[in-house]
């Protein structure tokens, strides 16, 4: 006696099903914290950051990126949702750039020793001008338009 080949829909189905018992299935068995976590949608253009992303812990007002005191001197601040780092050169100077790296589109990683850090392959940019520091990226980062008024910082 031959049984009826099982329909492909009917295997599909079968199979989510017992990947989805899986996972849920997969705990950390850590105690009280969740086994996932689920990130946030990435905010519209003119919106505060995210309060709990470290970037944002002074919580700037509405529409602003950061506060002039969450950029250190020398040094800049990651805005890894809205793709945009910004930097301090010298007190009270204040600049934006484009947190994409332009070797392969990753997003940049750290800012130190007066360079913008991309981690997927080495690439640098100069916190003063975008510039290309050490490649292998060959294009700066681009700028991005920016006003500083009073203690708050806003693309412009």
């Amino acid at each position: 006696m031959n049984a009826a080949p099982t329909p492909r829909r009917a295997v599909l189905a079968t199979a989510a099903s017992a990947t989805a018992a899986l996972v849920a299935g997969c705990g950390d068995g850590g105690g009280d914290a969740p086994a996932a976590t689920v990130s946030p949608a990435p905010t519209a253009p003119g919106t505060p950051p995210d309060p709990t992303d470290s970037a944002s812990a002074s919580a700037p007002g509405a529409g602003e990126l950061a506060r002039t005191a969450d950029i250190p001197s020398g040094g800049g601040l990651i805005l890894k949702e809205r793709k945009v780092v910004v930097t301090q050169p010298e007190d009270g100077e204040f600049k934006a750039f484009s947190a994409v790296c332009t070797h392969q589109g990753c997003i940049v990683a750290t800012v130190d020793n007066g360079t913008i850090n991309c981690a997927c392959h080495g690439s640098r940019f100069r916190i003063t001008d975008g510039s290309v520091a050490r490649g292998p990226a060959t294009r700066p980062l681009p700028g991005e338009q920016i006003t500083v008024t009073g203690d708050g910082i806003r693309l412009a």
